[in-house]
């Protein structure tokens, strides 16, 4: 799965509270006081539903907006009263009553803080993002589902069913100063982003409020408004000790401990989805959180978590730092105190006009099409389905445990097949292709396949596993001295990285010591050894002897890489197109497609020894070579490719002058002979031999750098290339494999004066 971006900020860049600039504070302003105006009806809300003070609503979500918010390690997220705890606190009012409910808030936030201290809160980064989308989903039509009723001027049920069946009820009651109040501030957030912007310097969210209510002065008592009993400071109580069984006393705190800080991460995570600034500490949101409950519970608040409504909103209004969610706090706090009557002005059907759209934003289409794409859309629904009609924490818990055991169907899950083929020769043979994770699980599939081979045939049995286990080796193993029984041969072919024969060996476990043996990469006398050699001795196998290693891999690229390289040669059958003449040396060790990342018809290849541009007349198959790529296919780059510990460069440099001169009489020397230039600059002083040598390369592979650059030098000059290489149509680079890294060296064509890795 795709897990969030991990938090890789210095610790104490983390931890360190920062005084905001002038510019955040422009931002965060205004959007604390648009996550105010949807915080106060939201927490209130909370309060009469979970059968507290109403008063307590809000001194939860002043202490969740302050002590939280300046202690999380979430940034934007705003926390306070959430109806994911509504059910609990209400099961422990009804059984221990409001003042020991707080008590319990406050254990449950000391056992978040000790949570937060053993730093367990980057747990919350194994969830799949697939739940978190639909847990965002679900939230949103919660939300949708209450308010629309409150636009339309109704009460909102106490369920998801309540609110979809009584939607025939609301309707035809609605109030039409309440619905379109409602209407005004939809219509105000939805064509808001489309005006000027200077318009949009204020948050449409605060303008739809401030517009809608002022409308609604006209209206009186026609709509009913947000309604406050008693004051802020006569609500504070402090906490009573619950009275009775103190095992159901650590459920309760327990339940509500796990609750908040599981509600609390998932929404920082999808908070840190929200946005692309700081990401969330989430040991310190944890201990955030706690501090914050244990306030807020000593105090006579509800419990605290962080809030995706308000977080959202939070991020929607352009917040940038922690001062927003602190902010917010604050405005709750003194609105509450001071000035009542001015919040008592606002419409409910305003506010539920601003919820609507929040959460229709939540549901997401781009995440419904995700999950469609991925095989995923299963568990986005059921996730969904169990927020919105039972509760948050079953629907996130039981996604989760569908996420993981689709995670287990995919692992294990492995391709059987059998397919018979031609060998060439007139005679047929059976592939049968095992790969992926070989388990007990597969058995079932795994020995229909293997049974349903004719008895006498000649099979080859390729596998590609990664895992495998031994009910896995016993079956084949069981197969293949039947089917050899009856008069058919078995070749085995084990190229994965877990090998058959290793399941007998110990116990069953995930193998990545041998990279992708046989796959072009490695080299024969690597992946042999892995091959089992049932032919070592010559008997014949569905094509004939292949004892050797060229026949062996013949036989390999034929049974696991014909297929697939057939979609790139098929184009080119017909004739040939490659961009780049690449020279390099004879050596058995450099391997031009793989240091390149090129594949058949990408490169015009000619090796000699040493990689050498040869004087007009001396080497006829390059100059055929070099006139056929450049004048017929007309390449647009010419390569000259040394490399390290190079054979031809130690002779070079062993060879005596005078024994060069003529070669003795043998190939090599005449042909040494014609790379003496390049011994005599390095012998001068080439800026590459010099930059070689400050490097720490050998005298040999000095010379072969230099070599690399004496040859570019040639192809300059050659009259062929010269009119080309002036207009820009071709150019030369310089490569050189040093083998000892497995990395490709660029030389600089500014004078090869320096040596640049490839990037």
């Amino acid at each position: 799965m795709a897990a969030p971006t991990p938090d890789t900020t210095p610790a104490p860049a983390r931890n360190r509270i920062q005084l905001p600039s002038r510019g955040d504070l422009r931002r965060d302003v205004p959007a604390s006081i648009v996550v105010f105006l949807v915080a106060l009806p939201l927490s209130l809300g909370i309060a009469v539903a979970s059968g507290a003070p109403v008063m307590a609503g809000l001194i939860a979500a002043a202490v969740g907006g302050i002590v939280a918010g300046s202690l999380g390690g979430s940034p934007l997220q705003v926390s306070g009263p959430a109806a994911g705890l509504t059910v609990i606190v209400a099961g422990l009012i009804e059984q221990f009553g409001w003042q020991a409910t707080c008590a319990i808030t406050v254990a449950a936030g000391v056992l978040q803080i000790l949570l937060g201290i053993s730093r367990v809160g980057r747990a919350a980064l194994a969830i799949s993002p697939v739940v978190v989308h639909a847990m965002l989903a679900g939230i949103g039509i919660t939300i949708v589902l209450q308010q629309l009723h409150v636009v339309l001027g109704s009460e909102p049920g106490s369920n998801a069913f309540d609110n979809i069946a009584s939607i025939p009820a609301s309707l035809s009651a609605v109030n039409p100063q309440a619905l379109g109040l409602g209407l005004v501030v939809i219509a105000v957030l939805l064509f808001w982003k489309k005006l000027p912007r200077s318009f949009r310097q204020l948050p449409g969210q605060l303008a739809a409020v401030v517009l809608a209510t002022l409308l609604s002065l006209a209206w009186g008592n026609s709509v009913e408004r947000i309604a406050l009993d008693g004051s802020l400071l006569e609500a504070v109580s402090a906490p009573v000790l619950p009275q009775g069984t103190w095992g159901a006393i650590g459920i309760g705190v327990l339940t509500m401990a796990l609750i908040a800080s599981v509600e609390s991460l998932l929404s920082a995570v999808a908070v840190d989805k929200m946005q692309s600034g700081p990401r969330t500490n989430f040991n310190r949101e944890l201990f955030g959180q706690g501090a914050a409950n244990v306030t807020s519970g000593m105090l006579g608040g509800l419990p605290v978590t962080g809030v995706i409504v308000r977080s959202a909103t939070n991020v929607e209004a352009g917040a940038r730092t922690r001062s927003s969610a602190i902010l917010h706090g604050v405005w709750i706090l003194l609105f509450s105190v001071f000035l009542a009557p001015v919040l008592m002005m606002i419409p409910q059907s305003v506010l539920a006009g601003l919820l609507v759209i929040i959460g229709v934003q939540l549901v997401k289409w781009a995440h419904i099409k995700t999950a469609l794409r991925t095989g995923d859309f299963l568990v986005y629904a059921v996730t969904v389905a169990l927020v919105v009609f039972a509760n948050l924490l079953e629907g996130v818990l039981v996604g989760l445990a569908l996420a993981v055991l689709l995670v287990l169907v995919r692992v294990v899950r492995s391709s059987i097949r059998a397919v018979r083929l031609e060998d060439g020769a007139g005679s047929s043979f059976w592939k049968v292709e095992i790969e992926g994770s070989c388990s007990f699980l597969t058995l079932p599939r795994l020995n229909r396949t293997l049974y349903s081979i004719p008895a006498g045939a000649h099979v080859t049995v390729v596998i590609e596993a990664d895992f495998v286990d031994l009910s896995v080796f016993e079956s084949v193993g069981a197969w293949r001295a039947q089917h050899e029984a009856t008069g058919g041969t078995v070749t085995v072919e084990d190229h994965g990285t877990f090998p058959l024969e290793g399941a007998a060996d110990g116990a069953p476990k995930r193998w990545i010591s041998r990279s992708s043996l046989s796959s072009g990469l490695a080299p024969w006398k690597r992946w042999q050894t892995f091959a089992a050699p049932d032919d070592a001795a010559g008997s014949p196998g569905p094509a004939g002897p292949h004892t050797l290693p060229v026949l062996r891999g013949v036989q390999n690229y034929h049974l696991r890489n014909a297929a697939l390289v057939r979609h790139d040669t098929e184009p080119l059958a017909q004739g040939q197109d490659p961009s780049t003449l690449f020279l390099t040396c004879v050596d058995s060790r450099i391997v031009p497609n793989v240091i390149t990342s090129s594949g058949p018809g990408d490169l015009f290849t000619v090796r000699n020894v040493g990689n050498a541009v040869a004087r007009s007349g001396r080497d006829l198959s390059f100059e055929a070579a070099l006139e056929f790529a450049v004048e017929k296919l007309h390449v647009s780059t010419i390569t000259v490719c040394g490399h390290s510990n190079c054979g031809a460069m130690q002779a070079l440099l062993a060879t005596d002058s005078d024994v060069e001169h003529d070669g003795g009489g043998q190939p090599v020397g005449k042909w040494l002979g014609g790379l003496r230039e390049s011994r005599e600059a390095l012998a001068a002083g080439h800026p590459v031999g010099r930059d070689a040598a400050a490097a720490g390369y050998c005298e040999a592979d000095q010379l072969a750098l230099v070599n690399v650059a004496v040859q570019l030098d040639r192809l300059a000059a050659h009259p062929r290339l010269r009119r080309r290489i002036e207009d820009g149509s071709l150019s030369l680079v310089g490569l050189f494999y040093d083998l000892s890294t497995a990395n490709v060296l660029h030389l600089s064509s500014t004078g090869f004066l320096r040596l640049d890795p490839v990037p």
